[in-house]
């Protein structure tokens, strides 16, 4: 059995997709377990060739995977704590990033600046594996969702990288004044979020969505346009070749962004390289410096549609 480690959320799932796809390929004739949440169950299948799924929350000891498998590969993080957890279960193998702490010593070194696409190919690349960094098309999940929605999503896991709801309401108006029809989507914790932004917008009630995440990827895949910050749901319209329009603050693009050769996702970023890591507390300043008339814009780009002024809207 080859074990993968990947605890995580939706989009540190979409960025492992081409490392996962190598290591199925690489070994045709194992099988290939992951672990990651449960919840992310509707989406792992979408990737093609898990044979396995772990339950695991990030960090926890993995109670339920199984002893001593062939090969363990951490696509979790740079250790030691996770290298840890794979080590317990005393792999055949442990194929991971050098980690003096956990006593990894085999394996490439860390790169905080990297792409995290980018980031695990180049492990698995390491020990022999090829992938391609493009490869991150999914499957679209099966549920009765209608198409054609322009997707905005106002939340994100931490409160820095939360665009203002004022502003999310001010473009959801101009969309829909331009014939676009905004769907506000979050999760259960962001309810509340969702429904202030549709209240501002002036949008009807029916404008608040309610997903599980089979749903919201179906969404995405049928949906007209995506409009987030840098969180999960950016990710599945990269997966799916939504147009988008994705707001950066703490992070770079560089670092998150979608793949630079596709123009119809459309990141922004008003911060410098200097500015790393995801800071706690208030909006980030680069994310505070974006406009709802440069969103508009890129959504134009992205869209060929012609948005009308604030004042017609």
């Amino acid at each position: 059995m080859i074990l993968v480690l990947r605890a995580l959320g939706v989009g540190d799932l979409a960025t492992a997709v081409p490392a996962l796809r190598g290591l199925r390929a690489a070994f045709p004739g194992e099988t290939l377990a992951l672990a990651a949440p449960a919840w992310l169950t509707p989406l792992i299948v979408t990737i093609g060739g898990i044979d396995r799924i772990v339950p695991a929350g990030e960090l926890e000891p993995l109670d339920g995977a199984p002893a001593e498998p062939r090969l363990a590969v951490n696509l979790h993080g740079s250790g030691p704590e996770s290298h840890r957890r794979l080590l317990a279960l005393r792999p055949g193998a442990l194929w991971a990033f050098a980690s003096t702490p956990a006593g990894h010593h085999d394996g490439p070194g860390w790169h905080d600046d990297e792409h995290e696409v980018r980031r695990w190919c180049r492990l698995v690349r390491y020990y022999g594996v090829p992938c391609s960094e493009i490869d991150l098309d999914l499957e679209a999940p099966h549920a009765d969702v209608p198409a054609g929605m322009t997707i905005i999503h106002p939340g994100a896991k931490s409160p820095a990288r939360r665009w203002p709801p004022d502003r999310y309401a001010a473009v959801a108006r101009r969309l829909r004044a331009a014939g676009h029809h905004p769907l506000i989507t979050g999760s259960a914790a962001e309810r509340d979020l969702c429904v202030r932004v549709s209240a501002l917008a002036g949008l009807p009630e029916e404008a608040v969505a309610r997903t599980g995440l089979s749903e919201l990827a179906a969404l995405v895949a049928s949906a007209r346009l995506v409009i987030s910050g840098d969180t999960g749901i950016s990710h599945l319209a990269t997966a799916y070749r939504t147009p988008s329009v994705t707001l950066f603050g703490p992070v770079s693009p560089q670092r998150w962004g979608p793949p630079a050769d596709r123009p119809c996702h459309r990141p922004i970023w008003h911060g410098t390289r200097s500015e790393r890591g995801d800071l706690p507390g208030p909006v980030h300043p680069a994310l505070l410096a974006i406009t709802p008339d440069e969103v508009l814009a890129a959504a134009d780009e992205v869209q060929v549609v012609e948005l009308p002024t604030e004042d017609s809207g």
